[in-house]
């Protein structure tokens, strides 16, 4: 019954290609700063090649489903994909941090673009180890480099990058076991509330806004004396707290040109009028409604230029996504963080929107040709909800069935897996954030109801959803 449904939304989006394609047989293409000009399909270097998305999560699923409506895609790899990416193409059962497995794999199969959908294999360097690899090197791989990848693998170095560019950001201090006794003193002398980072990865659990001077040094020791998150917590940025309301900047770089994707905003709070424990991301809208023309023109001026610029003179290498997190405060602009990668569940709202042949944008971005490209995005409101395990984001159980995914749930909805996975001829919950529901609509409200309403047909034991997502625009 899954299967049923995936054919029918492919059917749908194929049929939306092709007429795309029929009307415009050639790629319409546009400079940031010139006239513009066009690329024929049958310029790309590889206009017919075999693909390996690195990845598990409901982002990999719409990547999934995006890529496989490309001409230019003959067979479509999933490592390790999930119940979901099974009916794009084939999942292949690859750890993402064995590079050696991953590159024996595709030379195997003959892979010529490999997209990596998650931070860790970034961070650790797999973009360098195919581009140090003779036999690898001629692959297209979508990412920055280890060195490059930085920006989210260590807040200390994402800050250091933004004064130097003076790319707006909160002012900062960072500190570690040499310098502690300084930080507590910086701390108990610090603005209330102050925010607290973990220079390192973890997990997306790094990030403490503390309410009160003494909740903040007992977080500052735990995590540098008691090892709290780890390595990653062995530096920590005292930041300070900017008050405005947040919104996700995706950008496609190519190291010196760059196109702006949809821009997006999520929810990360377990509870309805955003409670509770912050996760990995309870849903997430496109476009933002107070992102009008002007404060996105400050963005690009601001930000998202400045940060290319300085990829360049930093002579990075970096040929894949910028996630911006930002923050509007008061009219102006602020840089939260960069992330390396899309966002999850930001992707299954921006992808979406996107009416750009994806392979051709990374074709273009391996090819350093973004200036040429011009994005086209669907005008209408995307918003996604996603259903979690019951529990998350603490203990919760998995392997519960999932009933209703072969539910006819209308032309303008879609079904991403998360955690999921395929096995005794069903779908099964694997993991705490399991699948999103992704529906366009007229209006914020209207995209939601709609989510909600196919969420309503879907179920597994102990499913959770917000139904408030978008609340303050609907």
């Amino acid at each position: 019954m899954l299967s049923t449904k995936i054919q029918r939304i492919n059917e749908c989006s194929t049929e939306h290609v092709i007429n795309l394609i029929l009307v415009y047989d050639i790629c319409h293409l546009h400079n940031h700063s010139s006239s513009g000009g066009i690329i024929a399909y049958s310029e790309f270097e590889n206009p017919f090649m075999k693909i390996l998305i690195l990845g598990s999560g409901g982002r990999e699923h719409a990547l999934a489903w995006k890529m496989a409506q490309s001409s230019n895609c003959t067979k479509l790899f999933i490592a390790p994909g999930n119940g979901g990416t099974s009916q794009c193409g084939q999942n292949v059962p690859l750890n993402i941090t064995d590079f050696d497995a991953i590159a024996q794999f595709c030379l195997q199969e003959e892979v010529e673009l490999v997209v990596v959908g998650p931070e860790e294999p970034l961070v650790k360097g797999i973009v360098d180890y195919f581009r140090e690899n003779d036999k690898l090197h001629h692959i297209m791989i979508i990412g920055p480099s280890s060195h490059a990848a930085q920006l989210e693998g260590s807040k200390t170095f994402a800050k250091g990058f933004m004064q130097k560019y003076n790319i707006p950001t909160a002012s900062y201090r960072e500190f570690e076991a040499a310098n502690y006794e300084e930080g507590v003193r910086y701390i108990h002398k610090h603005n209330l509330p102050v925010v607290l980072k973990a220079d390192g990865l973890a997990a997306g659990k790094g990030v403490l806004i503390c309410q009160n001077h003494i909740e903040a040094g007992a977080e500052f020791e735990l995590m540098i004396q008691r090892n709290k998150f780890g390595e990653a917590g062995r530096k920590v940025v005292v930041e300070e707290f900017l008050e405005g309301i947040e919104l996700s900047m995706f950008v496609l770089t190519d190291g010196k040109n760059y196109v702006i994707l949809p821009e997006a905003k999520d929810y990360k709070r377990i509870g309805e009028g955003d409670k509770g424990l912050n996760t990995g991301g309870m849903g997430a809208i496109s476009p933002v409604p107070f992102a009008d023309d002007l404060f996105m023109q400050k963005i690009e001026e601001t930000i998202v230029k400045p940060t290319v610029d300085g990829l360049r003179e930093e002579a990075m290498d970096y040929k894949g996504f910028v996630f911006i997190g930002i923050i509007k405060v008061g009219d102006d602009p602020y840089v939260i963080e960069y992330n390396c990668r899309l966002g999850d569940p930001e992707t299954e709202v921006v992808i979406p929107r996107l009416k750009n042949d994806l392979v051709e944008l990374f074709v273009c971005t391996a090819q350093q040709k973004l200036d040429q490209v011009k994005i086209e995005c669907d005008d209408r409101y995307a918003c996604t909800v996603m259903a979690v395990s019951g529990g998350y984001p603490g203990e919760f159980e998995k392997g519960f069935e999932i009933e209703g995914l072969g539910t006819d749930i209308g032309p303008d909805s879609l079904v991403f897996h998360a955690g999921t996975l395929s096995a005794y001829g069903a779908v099964l919950t694997n993991g705490g954030r399991v699948f999103c529901v992704t529906s366009f609509g007229d209006s914020v409200a209207d995209a939601v109801d709609k989510s909600k309403a196919v969420l309503e047909q879907i179920h597994f034991e102990d499913m959770y959803f917000r139904r408030d997502i978008g609340y303050e625009f609907a």
